[in-house]
Parts: structure tokens; sequence; C-alpha cells
């Protein structure tokens, strides 16, 4: 479907891509990887055609329809499901054509083909996307312009969703999405029919999504075959094998140079100084492996506080005296606590933690804590708010004023910042170096308590993998609140739940949570059901009785589905186990390279069904109804 061939392009003197070749197959889904400024959002852009390209192609099959979300937010006084209808192009232009003509063959025509298009089922399908990414029938109905960008951002999402182009070009869709809706954008996106490309640094995303890795990297684009993971563990056979090569050439040429060196002016091996001398002019030159990309990530640890740190007793709080956000709050918090703050947006996750760093003040009930306790707070938009004009270490020292000049740096050096680094303006910075700019000013005075509000959406894969090790080894308490699900699977040994006006402990891990969201969702569409069923009052109840059974046939058939997939996830878990078993023997690699190939192709094959046997799974739980 999509071609990338010989592609090269540079901005601004400086080159982007550099003969990068690449091709996607019709129906796959492709992860595109690589650190942040390599280039993979400009390449999504190429691929749009909204931008040239210096030198090489690339080829699209013939009619086929591209879509990416738009970066301008939808706004006016239209509705999210108008506007999501609005995104079929073909059926808007045919419904607004049969306002006008009056040709009979021209509407019988229109409405041939709007039966064609399931023109009928559109309304229904647009609310399905807008309920997934959590607008709710109020919602869908209420004005654009009563929204935040944020939500606006989801409209626009979700009309690219509804408008299903053959090829769906995505970057970053998850960030800014609560961890529920990006649940359900997950399970959307493994079972779209379509090609997908996904600029993604979320590694559970794209295990879950995508067949295919692309890897942007030193200007160049390669494929890997599998999901994330696998292409992790090929990359690195890929460079062991390749630093092995680099080094046996270079000793090669260093002995050919060498015998060249002491004879060529010799007559008697002239001939054979010649030869080695063509010989070296032939030789492909091989280049060098660079090492992967350090990423410093390192938190100051807070002198020891005895428990527990912070202490609600039945607290309440919010911002008007008589709405509170949340009531009944009987929460404890400890040094050593790894919490993920879970809940979908607008159920006051962010409200609990201004009272946790004592921003706002309880409304009734009580809030103990220390008054030696120190918190650092990260939230995206204190980033923003730095100032362009300002270096890294300006910044800092504003935040530090009687901190030595060598201390800021050090600091700023636990989080990346090298000597020239710490000296450029804050405007010319990366999205993930401000990200990192911010840690290093919240933690400044080694916290107790880190309280982190979306700490990972500018960060790299490498970045994040790194903020991982850093919250595992911090020794003081760490609250999450992300949509990573890779980061709370690593770093969280508790959660906490914010719905229904409060906010209470979870019983268990993130996939029974994940199973919670399944159920609720099950039964959201039950009561649905009975809604539409109870307006219809009157309807022939044979009718309905056989409606029924049919329901109940396909809900046992959903389940065969589920369990059947389960179990087959279980088998495939096995097997992958005994292949990683025996990819992880070093005596293996002591041998020829075939059995090793042999094992990855077959640990990339395993991916490829567990991926499928997943995507069945939730497709059929999510059916039972």
């Amino acid at each position: 479907m999509l071609h990338i061939d010989n592609l090269t392009y540079r901005i601004g003197g400086r080159v982007l891509l550099e003969n990068a070749t690449a091709n996607v197959p019709s129906g796959h889904k492709v992860g595109l990887v690589g650190r942040n400024g390599t280039g993979k959002s400009t390449l999504l852009r190429l691929i749009m055609g909204e931008l040239e390209t210096d030198s090489g192609s690339i080829n699209l099959q013939r009619d086929t329809r591209v879509g990416t979300v738009a970066q301008q937010t939808p706004e006016g006084d239209r509705t999210p499901r108008d506007f999501v209808l609005e995104a079929d192009i073909e059926r808007s232009a045919l419904l607004a054509e049969a306002e006008t003509t009056e040709d009979p063959n021209r509407i019988a025509e229109i409405h041939t083909r709007l039966a064609d298009i399931g023109a009928e089922t559109a309304p229904a399908r647009a609310a399905a996307i807008l309920a997934g990414l959590g607008f709710d029938e109020q919602a869908q109905n209420s004005p654009l312009d009563t929204f935040s960008g944020g939500w606006r951002m989801r409209v626009a999402l979700a009309a690219t969703l509804f408008s299903a182009p053959d090829l769906l070009l995505l970057d970053e869709p998850s960030n800014h999405l609560d961890l529920e809706t990006r649940l359900w954008l997950e399970s959307h996106l493994a079972s779209y029919q379509g090609t997908i490309v996904l600029v993604s640094h979320d590694r559970h995303l794209l295990n879950t999504i995508v067949d295919t890795i692309i890897h942007l990297d030193d200007l160049r684009l390669t494929v890997y075959r599998g999901d994330y993971d696998h292409f992790e563990k090929e990359r690195r056979q890929r460079q062991e094998l390749r630093a092995a090569e680099f080094a046996k050439q270079l000793e090669q040429r260093r002995h050919m140079q060498a015998f060249i060196d002491r004879f060529r002016y010799k007559a008697s091996k002239a001939r054979q100084a010649q030869s080695r001398i063509k010989a070296l002019e032939r030789m492909d030159e091989l280049r060098p492996v660079r090492p992967d990309h350090e990423v410093a990530f390192d938190f100051p640890d807070p002198e020891q506080m005895a428990p527990p740190l912070i202490a609600l007793d039945n607290a309440s709080v919010g911002y008007a005296e008589d709405q509170p956000v949340l009531t009944r709050l009987g929460l404890t918090l400890d040094m050593d606590d790894r919490i993920a703050l879970l809940g979908e947006n607008g159920n006051g996750k962010t409200t609990l933690l201004r009272l946790l760093m004592g921003e706002l003040k309880a409304m009734s009930g009580s809030v103990r804590h220390s008054s030696k306790m120190r918190v650092g707070y990260f939230a995206q938009e204190q980033a923003d708010a730095f100032d362009a004009a300002r270096t890294a270490r300006e910044e800092l020292a504003l935040r530090m004023p009687d901190v030595p000049e060598t201390k800021l740096r050090s600091h700023l050096g636990r989080f990346g910042f090298t000597q020239d680094r710490a000296d450029v303006k804050v405007g010319s910075l990366s999205g993930g170096e401000k990200a990192k700019l911010l840690f290093a000013c919240i933690t400044r005075h080694a916290p107790h308590v880190l309280l982190l509000d979306e700490p990972t959406n500018h960060l790299d894969i490498d970045s994040r993998q790194a903020l991982v090790g850093a919250i595992s080894a911090f020794e003081g308490a760490v609250i999450l609140v992300t949509h990573d699900l890779h980061l709370v699977e690593l770093c969280a040994d508790r959660l906490w739940v914010a719905r229904d006006g409060t906010c209470k402990s979870f019983e268990g891990d993130i996939a029974d949570y994940r199973k919670t969201i399944l159920e609720a969702r099950r039964a959201a569409r039950r009561k649905d059901r009975d809604d539409r069923s109870s307006n219809g009052a009157g309807s022939d109840r044979r009718e309905a009785r056989r409606a029924s059974a049919s329901a109940r046939a396909a809900r046992a058939s959903h389940r065969k589905a589920a369990a059947a997939a389960e179990r087959a996830l279980e088998a495939l878990g096995k097997e992958k186990a005994i292949v990683e078993a025996k990819l992880a023997d070093p005596a293996l690699y002591k041998g020829p390279g075939v059995e090793i190939a042999l094992l990855n192709k077959q640990l990339a094959d395993l991916d490829r069904k567990i991926s499928d046997a997943e995507a069945a799974w939730i497709a059929a739980e999510e059916a039972i109804g």
C-alpha cells in the first residue's frame, strides 16, 4: 500500500532522512518509532503530501484514502456528533444533494448509494466512537465551543476514526487521554480493518496493536516484524552482529593496509600490493554501530520520615463550599508507596493531587501530615510556563537563588543536561527536554512525595524506561496519574480509583481494573438496550422474544469465542516462554546462527498470534452483553 523509496529530506540545512526506504503492505499495523527529534512526525507529513521530498519518492496505491487527526481543533456551535458525521464526506454530499435534486432517477441512485455505504447506521456508529472516547449522550449533543481544547482534540480523533480511511496515520493518539479511554482506543485500533501507521512512545500500545515496527534512526528506516518488545530484542541482536562484523572488517582493512604500506614499492610484491589496494577500494565500508542513547534520570533521595506521610480521614475537598468534588476520603500514604491514581477525566484526580500538595484545604474531615514534608508536583502546564528566553540553568537558578552554579549544573546533570545543554535557551529545547527540566525543578529540594500528573507525554521510549528506573530507585513516595500502562505495570504497587464522588483503594492489579472497565461498558450497553426497548413499548412481543433469543445465542457465541481466545493465549504464552528460554541460553550463541534466526522468527510469529488472540478476546468480551 505504502512504498517509501530512497527518500531524502532536509529542513533548515539539517538532514532528517537520507536514502530511507520502507514498505507497508495493505492491512498491516505499523509502529513508527525513534528518539525525539529524529523526524517521525515529519515523515507522516511527507506521506500526507504536506511537505515536498528533496529526493526519492513516496507512493500509495491508487485511490487510497489517507486520514490523520487535524492539528486544528474543531470549534463553533456544531455538536460533536454532527462534526463526526460530517467526516463521511460522501454521505454528507449525498444527503445534501438529495435535498435539492428533482431528478427521480438521480434520487433513486442517491438512496441506493446511501444504502450501500450504510448511511442509516452512521449516527449509531458516530455515537459509539464518541462514547468510547468519553462523550456521554448529553456531551455528544452540546456545542463544540463548550469543550476544552483537549476534549475537542478527542472530537477530531473521533472524526478521523469514523471516516475509516484505508491508511490511518496517527501521531501520539493516546496523549491526553485518560487510561479508561485509552483502553477503548487500544481495542478499537486492534480491530481496525485498514492499514495503520502509528507514531507512539507508548510501549504497551505498540505491543498491543502493531505487527510491524519501522525504526527511524541514523537517517534511515529499518523494518522489523513483530511488536515493540520483539523489535528491541532483534535490534539488540542486529547491533551485536553489526558490531562484530565492523570489528572484523576493521581488522581486515588494517591488515591489508599494513601489507600495502610495507610492500607497495617492493618490485617482487608490487602486484600483490596493487591487488590489495583494489580490494580495499571495492570493499563496502561498514558504518560503526552507535551506542544506544543513554538517558539520565536520577531523583535525589529525601531523609526518612515516620509513617504515614499523609493521612486523610473522612475528608472532602472542592472549590465551592456547598459543592465538594470528592467526599469520604480515607487514604494513607507512606514513604515506600508507589500508587497509580486512576479514573476517568473529570472525576477529581487533579483535585485530589492539589489537596495532597496543600494547594487546596479540606472542606471537612482531616488531612494530617508533617510540617517538614516536602512535595514535588509535576504537571505539563508548568513546563509550558518556562520563559523561552532563559536557559535551563537560569530557570533552575530562579528556584534555587542561593545555590552555587556547580551544584545547579550537577542537579541538572541528574536529568541529562550536559554542560552545553544546560546553557541552551528553553525556547530551543524539545518537549522531552522541557519535561526533564521540570523534573529537575520539582526535585530541587529532595521531596518526600512526588505527584506526577501525566509525566510521560513528551518523553520518548528510552526516557520513559529511564523514568521507570528512577521511580523504582527513589526512596520517597510516588503517586502517578498516567495513561501509560507500561509505567503503571512496572511502577505501581497500589491503585487508587477516583469515581462516584470519592477516591478509594482498588483491590487488585491493573489487569483486574481493566476487566472492571470492560464489565462496566457491557453493563452500560445493556442499560442502553433496555432503555431503547422500554421506549418501544407496544411493539410486537413475539418479535421482542425472537430478538432476545437471538441476543442470548449471540452472547453464548461470544462467550465461547472469549473462552477459546483465553485458552489460545495460555497455550501461546507457554510456547513463547519455551522459545524465550532457548534464546536466553548462552550456549545457543556459540553455534551457527541458523537456529537463532529460526527461533527469532518463531518468536515473532508467536507475538503476532498472541496479539491477534488478545484482540479477539477483547472483542469477544466487549461483545458479551
